[in-house]
């Protein structure tokens, strides 16, 4: 096992900019309104399980139904890009609905808020271009920066104010974009190579 200083930034950064912990401060605290107490500690956990899993059984139930992981990268950037759009335009394309019988700690923050359709399908999207046991670090890293956040949230958002916070999920929003065309270009060239 060689761990990859730069591969595991990377990764970690991608998966920072999907998750956008940052920009889901103001959901993070509509839910500690809504619901009360929030466990940050089993929120971060259930999502980085969630994570971990999919990264080692995703390609098995993607082999199961006879879809190559470059495919499903392409597939992914799409909903990077759709994602990036989202943050940079402050639109929303994808809504959830919340369920007040299930505890807010698991969902939706935990899933599908952290461990979303954005962070499972870049996992496997990293995957296709980076070793397992840099995503998993990578993964690991996050789970830390996520606890953090969501447990000093309230102190986070008064020090940014909401225009701090908006210009963080802007910029976030841009360097997504980025890492959508970019894994689109990369994997669509080898589809084609494939062919």
């Amino acid at each position: 096992m060689e761990l990859d200083v730069k591969e595991i930034f990377t990764a970690f950064m991608i998966l920072f900019a999907v998750i956008d912990i940052i920009g889901n401060i103001p959901i993070v605290i509509d839910l500690r309104k809504k619901f009360g107490h929030i466990e940050s500690g089993k929120a971060s956990i259930i999502a980085g399980l969630i994570l971990i899993t999919f990264l080692f059984l995703g390609q098995n139930i993607l082999s199961l139904i006879g879809i190559d992981i470059n495919s499903f990268a392409v597939a992914g950037a799409f909903i990077l890009f759709f994602i990036a759009l989202e943050m940079t335009l402050g639109i929303t394309l994808y809504k959830t609905e919340e369920s007040s019988s299930m505890t807010a700690t698991v969902f939706p923050l935990a899933f599908p808020l952290i461990a979303g359709p954005g962070s499972l399908t870049t996992l496997l999207s990293l995957r296709a271009e980076y070793s397992v046991e840099n995503i998993i670090v990578a993964v690991l890293l996050n789970v830390v920066v996520i606890f953090i956040v969501l447990k000093t949230s309230s102190k986070i958002e008064r020090f940014l104010g909401p225009s701090g916070i908006n210009v963080i999920r802007k910029v976030f929003g841009v360097v997504l974009l980025a890492i959508a065309v970019k894994l689109f270009a990369h994997n669509i060239k080898t589809l084609f190579e494939m062919v």
